[in-house]
């Protein structure tokens, strides 16, 4: 029955606590899976969600790639459930890794753009222009000197509009040049 599942779900969390005490990571991430899978039967979604996150933080101290699949378990909840903003913050700690531990620059990318992304549709600007000026930093070192350009323009013509970050378009404008230099001289010129 249903109480037993819960009942399980409380054991293999108090398990997971008692693995992360003991610094065994993987046997906790495992033991958080286990609650989450178990969650999910019980149709309880956002502890599920939760317990994958869990998981993921432990996993990060043992196999970061683990520690992504668990946290993209973790988001599909959570867009499942229109929470975009916590999701794109769980996309963040997903570049974080790529940046770090697996050193898969193109895919820290691709999860910087999609918390962007979501930021973005949850009106969070300011959120999102941090993880589009990360794009635009990755991009202009892998030389997609276009790419870089486009971002830190918008992220600068945005900045313009804020008495409070009007300061910082400058730098992103002077980086949107220097970008342009590498394309070429004409370009920078205009």
């Amino acid at each position: 029955g249903s109480s037993r599942i819960e009942e399980a779900c409380d054991i293999y969390a108090r398990a997971a606590n008692m693995f992360k005490m003991a610094k065994n990571w993987s046997a906790a991430g495992n033991a958080f899976c286990q609650a989450a899978q178990l969650h999910l039967q019980l149709q309880s979604k956002h502890d599920a969600a939760t317990n994958f996150v869990d998981a993921g933080n432990a996993f990060k101290k043992a196999d970061p790639q683990e520690a992504i699949n668990c946290l993209i378990r973790a988001i599909e909840i959570y867009t499942d459930m229109g929470r975009f903003t916590i999701a794109a913050k769980h996309h963040v700690s997903i570049a974080e890794i790529y940046e770090t531990e697996l050193v898969d620059i193109e895919k820290a990318i691709a999860h910087y753009e999609q918390a962007a992304d979501y930021y973005k549709g949850e009106e969070s600007n300011s959120s999102a222009n941090k993880c589009l000026l990360k794009v635009a930093t990755y991009a202009a070192q892998l030389e997609q000197y276009q790419k870089a350009v486009e971002i830190y323009e918008q992220v600068g013509t945005s900045a313009m509009d804020s008495p409070l970050l009007k300061y910082s378009a400058k730098e992103y404008f002077f980086k949107a040049a220097l970008c342009h230099f590498c394309i070429d001289m004409l370009n920078a010129k205009v």
